[in-house]
């Protein structure tokens, strides 16, 4: 059939049945991007397909990773560079319109991850199929990177499964699982990942037909009545969460799916004028920039096997509980130890919670809370490769357990030379104490180092990997290696008081606490700090964090950084407030949520308030890189979005600096010093090139 056609992307071939099976296995590269070359020789296959017509079409992928992971963001930036986007969004419009306009049943074969221009070639086919596993996610993220779907998402998707479902899946740019594709009508039939070729095949013999009332639900929804009537109550719902200022896409997707008639052709056409548009914007810029910054986090280890089977975690408390829970949820054994069993279980009870919200069968919760287990007399040490300390913020009860971590733990050989490829890592999650301080606990402390994860764990991306100047280099390979086999982003950071993202997040918290002690009133500061960008004000965040922790966390970073502990948080914690988990800190919190003070409308704010909350981050950050704390600029940004939310259409704290220029940010941190006080004097490593 395809005689004279070579593919180096594609491997097609037609079977007994007369179904071609087509597979996506992008040469030289671990996953399937839709890169040009491969949208080219796809067009080519097509052609040759309407042409012979076949019994039908299934499209898969041959990478183990998954169906595809969406467009090729490198050459995307690259046609932003020279000016060619548009082109490059109508070349894969008029693909995918190749695809959908065959008149043959075609069928999209999903595994693993599916997201973005993958997500979109899988609409362009007549029927999907999923594998039913924990790695099928179906998406359509691109709103996350500044833009929104250009190669036909925005115009299929909700004739499919209705407007309202497919306006929240595109506007937040969350992934289904296979289970909730199904329920949705995203996919028309669920597989075994093993049978998911064959299952395909048989959609083409027997092709499944959707419901009366769903082709009338997805027809009624995009009537044009009912888009006019719906925009509006859909944008007003997306302006309650993010600004249209600052993240543009979300709302020109709305106004793009508004004006959208009943033409293909025409929503194409309005599609692509606006990636076209957004694509150009600040806020893609850096939202793309933050997503390479990711993929260099991530890739951190290189090609290094972490060895890692058995975590055991000292320290059931939230962290402790929590890291456990994680590390169980991704497919690690753990022994969870604490003094007694009444600390434990509270934890195993979280845990159970976690599986069943992300895991949903009960096989799956199952096995998940059966690779979890009570290890009251710390036998698990001796069999684990990572012991993770995660008891209360006490430098000498935290050497104490590190100590007999590592007298239990496998290390050395006969001859007690270090073995770094095959010992036993012991890591600290302290979230402020220097690791030169905790080293001396040590016989060996090659193989130890900090893992400082952030609550909640199952929600933040980061883990600090905390080094010091006797860390092995390939145990923190190795850490690093695991850290993303978790499903979290490693980032390497010098073990100095608070590392990185503690250090630069606390005068920013200390500030709003100073300002609260003045009388601005909390809900005008949090409006303050979420009007530049940030995704929560500080007097939440501090209630969110608990002020227990963020009081231990200022006493042990105060001194250094030269900070005083404002009046206003000891109080509370000695009154037992210590905020959200309490239901009572700054805030009174109800069902997990803070009640909020009404302020009245004639309070004025005082203008240099969201200076004076923002600055100290800023200039905390050029502290850290002058130091050294990270290895460079990019990363320190990336860090700090990753672990503090920081605005990150603003692309991190240096990325600002850079936009703003660091003239005109010093002079600023010069005048509120004036007005303010030594605090906010410039520190040193404004004049670095990097910030210029």
């Amino acid at each position: 059939m395809f005689e004279g056609l070579r593919f180096s992307h594609w491997q097609a071939a037609r079977d007994g049945n007369g179904i071609v099976v087509l597979a996506l296995d992008r040469a030289g590269s671990s996953v399937n991007a839709l890169s040009r070359e491969v949208l080219e020789e796809l067009d080519a296959i097509l052609e040759r397909v309407a042409i012979e017509r076949p019994v039908g079409l299934v499209i898969h992928s041959a990478k183990p990773s998954g169906f595809t992971v969406g467009a090729d963001l490198k050459e995307f930036v690259e046609y932003g560079r020279a000016g060619t986007v548009r082109e490059a969004i109508e070349r894969g419009q008029r693909v995918f319109e190749r695809l959908a306009c065959l008149s043959i049943p075609t069928v999209a074969a999903i595994h693993g991850a599916c997201m973005g221009g993958g997500t979109e070639l899988a609409l362009a086919c007549r029927m999907r199929i999923a594998a039913r596993a924990p790695e099928t996610r179906i998406g359509l993220p691109e709103v996350q990177l500044g833009i929104h779907p250009g190669w036909g998402g925005s115009a299929r998707l909700p004739r499919l499964i209705g407007a309202p479902k497919a306006l929240a899946m595109m506007l937040t740019g969350r992934a289904a699982s296979a289970e909730r594709a199904l329920v949705d009508g995203l996919v028309d039939r669920l597989a075994a990942p093993d049978a998911l070729l064959e299952e395909a095949k048989q959609l083409v013999a027997y092709p499944v037909h959707r419901s009366t009332g769903q082709r009338a639900l997805a027809w009624l929804t995009n009537t044009w009545p009912a888009r006019q009537i719906l925009a509006p109550i859909v944008r007003r719902q997306t302006a309650a969460r993010v600004s249209p200022q600052h993240y543009p896409a979300p709302f020109a997707l709305i106004d793009v799916w508004r004006r959208g008639g009943s033409d293909i052709a025409q929503r194409l056409k309005l599609e692509a004028r606006s990636v076209v548009k957004l694509a150009a914007t600040p806020t893609a810029h850096n939202l793309i920039r933050i997503f390479f910054l990711r993929e260099r986090l991530r890739g951190l280890a290189g090609d290094t096997a972490h060895g890692i089977r058995h975590v055991h975690v000292v320290g059931a408390g939230v962290m402790g509980g929590d890291i456990a829970a994680w590390s169980a949820l991704r497919g690690f054994e753990v022994t969870l130890q604490d003094r007694e069993m009444k600390f434990v279980q509270p934890a195993l009870d979280r845990a159970r919670e976690l599986f069943e919200k992300k895991l949903k069968t009960p096989e799956r919760v199952a096995a998940a809370s059966a690779r979890l287990r009570a290890d009251i007399e710390g036998n698990g040490v001796s069999q684990a490769q990572l012991a993770i300390e995660a008891i209360y913020e006490n430098p000498e009860a935290k050497k104490r357990v590190l100590s007999e971590i590592e007298g239990k733990s496998k290390s050395m050989a006969m001859d007690d030379r270090f073995h770094a490829q095959g010992s036993a890592l012991i890591a600290t999650n302290t979230s402020s104490i220097p690791l030169d301080e905790l080293r001396v606990a040590f016989s060996h402390p090659q193989r130890f180092l900090g893992l400082h994860f952030f609550n909640p764990v199952a929600q933040m991306p980061l883990v600090e990997v905390v080094r010091h100047d006797r860390l092995d280099p390939v145990i923190e390979k190795r850490a690093l290696a695991w850290v993303r086999a978790i499903g979290k982003i490693p980032l390497p950071v010098r073990g100095t008081p608070g590392f990185l993202v503690n250090r630069i997040l606390m005068p920013y918290l200390l500030e709003a606490v100073r300002c609260h002690v003045e009388g601005v009133p909390d809900p005008v500061i949090d409006r303050a700090s979420k009007r530049f960008g940030m995704p929560m004000g500080p007097i939440e965040l501090a209630d969110t964090v608990g002020l227990d922790v963020a009081l231990s966390v200022s006493r042990e970073l105060g001194p250094f950084l030269g900070l005083d502990l404002p009046p206003g948080i000891a109080d509370k914690v000695d009154a037992g407030s210590r905020g959200k988990k309490d239901g009572r800190g700054f805030y009174v919190w109800k069902d997990g949520r803070p009640q909020k003070p009404h302020v009245d409308a004639g309070y004025r704010a005082p203008d240099d308030l969201e200076d004076r909350l923002i600055l100290p981050m800023l200039n905390e950050a050029v502290s850290c890189l002058h130091e050294g704390v990270v290895d460079d600029a990019d990363l320190l940004d990336a860090g700090v979005i990753f672990g503090t939310g920081f605005a990150p259409f603003r692309g991190g704290p240096i990325q600002y600096i850079r936009t703003t220029g660091a003239d005109v940010i010093r002079s600023k941190l010069e005048t509120l010093a004036q007005r303010h006080g030594e605090r906010f004097m410039p520190k040193p490593g404004w004049d670095d090139p990097a910030l210029r």
